[in-house]
């Protein structure tokens, strides 16, 4: 018989959890491709079916939750679209929420004088760039997607792939509705019709299965297991350097592979040249542009950190069972 848990034993609370080891997944564990270690069924406030979602505390133990511009994107999720953030493009310090019909009212002139005034106020040196960013609590909502994460881990574990990707994917790509990128890439996964092809999926006139979640779960999972897991393999062995396919900075790494694309990550990684990974190497990805990889790029793996915060604070607060 199942160990049924309950919601209040396991997520008192994130950081709790941590330091009392009530629940925790230590972040030197092994987990195998296809291990559901940290796969759990969650009962839903408001649902009668169990869902399956990927939980594991290796953010809060490394403290990938405290920088500066995961803090920045989980308030950005929870900021509405009238509203936006005024925030050094460097480090996402956040220095001031303003009204987006007040921004837009202004014209070019006032808004430099605008960010001039920002800069003086917070010791900021002329060259600094000021970011204005609307909110997007709009766009990630986040209980919409649960469904689609529940049918696609078994997908992603049934090829020998980390579900824990599956749900990183979900969460950022299209959580509120199918969306349809300007590059041309479709469906919960974002994927390209030459990718999704690739892998088998049918795309004609009549019929598009990237919007069908188990298939698109399926050209996803492959993609990342034949392509974007062996491409940033290739290139940190190139460049000497020791890794776990479990590590969160190695995921992250792969993450930007499935967005970016392979050459724009080795461009990246080449030219930062890195003695060693972790949490620094992220940061300097963060700090760095080289051709096309630039904010867009550079934000991925920002606001997927921040998604899966808020994801977990989701579940901390709206699940009533977990087994």
């Amino acid at each position: 018989m199942k160990l049924v848990i309950t919601l209040f034993t396991i997520f008192l609370s994130f950081s709790e959890i941590v330091h009392s080891q009530k629940f925790v997944i230590a972040k030197n564990d092994s987990i195998n491709k296809n291990d559901r270690t940290n796969v759990y069924k969650i009962l839903y406030r408001g649902d009668s079916t169990y869902r399956k979602a990927y939980v594991d505390s290796i953010m809060y133990a490394d403290f990938w939750d405290t920088i500066p511009q995961t803090i920045f994107w989980t308030k950005l999720m929870r900021l509405s679209a009238d509203s936006g953030f005024m925030s050094v493009a460097k480090t996402r310090q956040i220095i001031d929420t303003i009204s987006v019909i007040y921004y837009s009212s202004l014209n070019d002139t006032r808004k430099t004088n605008y960010r001039d005034s920002l800069k003086k106020a917070f010791g900021l040196s002329d060259s600094t760039r000021i970011f204005f960013t609307t909110g997007k609590k709009y766009f990630y909502s986040f209980r919409t997607i649960i469904p689609s994460i529940d049918e696609s881990i078994p997908v992603f574990i049934e090829n020998n792939v980390d579900p824990w990707f599956a749900q990183s994917i979900l969460l950022i790509e299209s959580p509120n509705k199918l969306q349809k990128s300007k590059a041309g890439a479709y469906g919960p996964f974002q994927l390209m019709k030459y990718n999704a092809r690739k892998y088998g999926l049918t795309i004609n006139r009549k019929t598009d299965e990237r919007k069908d979640i188990k298939r698109s779960a399926y050209a996803a999972s492959m993609f990342i297991n034949k392509i974007c897991i062996p491409t940033v393999k290739s290139i940190l062995d190139s460049l000497n350097i020791s890794y776990k396919e479990n590590d969160l900075w190695f995921r992250l790494l792969v993450m930007h592979v499935y967005h970016a694309g392979g050459g724009n990550v080795q461009n990246i990684l080449y030219t930062i040249r890195p003695k060693e990974g972790g949490l620094p190497l992220i940061y300097t990805v963060w700090q760095t542009e080289v051709g096309s990889f630039r904010n867009a790029s550079q934000n991925y793996s920002q606001v997927l950190l921040a998604a899966l915060l808020e994801f977990h604070n989701l579940i901390r607060t709206e699940a009533d069972r977990i087994q």
